[in-house]
């Protein structure tokens, strides 16, 4: 389920080897590799954005400006949701939550009820320019929102108050990721950065140093003791995904490289109990790749 969150619209090619990974942490071996397994078409344009929503269901931003939420196995759209004016850019979740969250170019985030009615239960307008980012809180009271107006605002989930507001030239934001059971957010930009923010006053904690190419993505391990980031490239110049290690010496761990184009997400795969840490990265040179966390070799 979470590698379908790091591939986006891109399309997978052949492997010889094939493991699904759950979203409650099990893993189950495929062996060689079957047939993918297609569904009709969720949205009626391009698939921005996806996450976990339980362990049989995702949710899907698109193109189109909805939100909907399916079941993986049957591939039934359990509930659309219709309300932003522009596309959506990404949306969020809290694992078994009823509540999903979605950002949009119309520079607007929404909240949306799963048993609730099919408007927004609560609107989190105030940035300039499109929401490129979006993490929820570990206990789901609070919602990080980033944008390309160089902010990143804190809300009160319930009263959809804006509750902080920062500001950072050139930090153009491309993607917001909550370190679990932390006060902090880890965060890319397309000033080359990745920065940890401490939520409590939302002030950088920790800025890593500056990588060479655009940073698209990001996010952080479950026992929050690393981050990954991934970076744009082209021609196999830049394209890598980088691991930084979030507990005192905050240093460059490890960089993952084979992608030839930009590496647009990057994801920790949930943990195995026959298998070594792995991470996904999927590119626009159309491959998904998996990854030995420790080694940086392909699996």
């Amino acid at each position: 389920v979470l590698i379908g969150r790091a591939m986006g619209k891109l399309q997978s090619k052949s492997s010889f080897h094939t493991a699904k990974y759950r979203a409650d942490g099990s893993v189950e071996e495929m062996g060689p590799a079957r047939a993918v397994r297609r569904h009709s078409p969720v949205h009626t344009d391009g698939v921005t954005s996806v996450a976990v929503l339980k362990p049989d269901l995702c949710v899907s931003g698109g193109r189109d400006k909805s939100v909907a939420v399916c079941s993986w196995r049957s591939g039934a759209v359990l509930r659309r949701f219709v309300g932003h004016e522009r596309e959506v850019t990404k949306v969020t979740s809290t694992l078994d939550s009823n509540r999903v969250f979605s950002a949009s170019r119309d520079k607007t985030a929404m909240m949306w009820e799963l048993q609730g009615t099919s408007e927004p239960s609560q609107h989190f307008p105030g940035h300039d320019l499109v929401v490129t980012g979006l993490a929820v809180s570990p206990d789901a009271s609070l919602l990080c929102t980033g944008s390309r107006d160089n902010t990143v605002c804190k809300w009160d989930i319930e009263t959809g108050e804006c509750l902080g507001r920062a500001a950072i030239s050139r930090n153009l934001v491309t993607h917001l990721c909550w370190v679990p059971g932390e006060h902090y957010v880890a965060q890319t930009s397309e000033d080359k950065t990745i920065r940890i923010w401490d939520s409590r006053e939302l002030q950088v904690a920790h800025t890593f140093p500056a990588k060479q190419h655009v940073q698209t993505s990001c996010d952080v391990s479950q026992d929050a003791r690393y981050c990954l980031s991934a970076s744009s490239g082209s021609a196999g110049d830049g394209g890598e995904a980088t691991l930084w290690d979030l507990r005192q010496t905050r240093n460059r761990v490890r960089e993952y490289k084979g992608h030839f184009q930009t590496t647009t997400s990057c994801v920790f795969l949930p943990r195995g109990p026959a298998l070594p840490p792995s991470i996904a990265t999927s590119s626009c040179d159309s491959t998904v790749k998996v990854w030995d966390q420790d080694t940086g070799g392909r699996e």
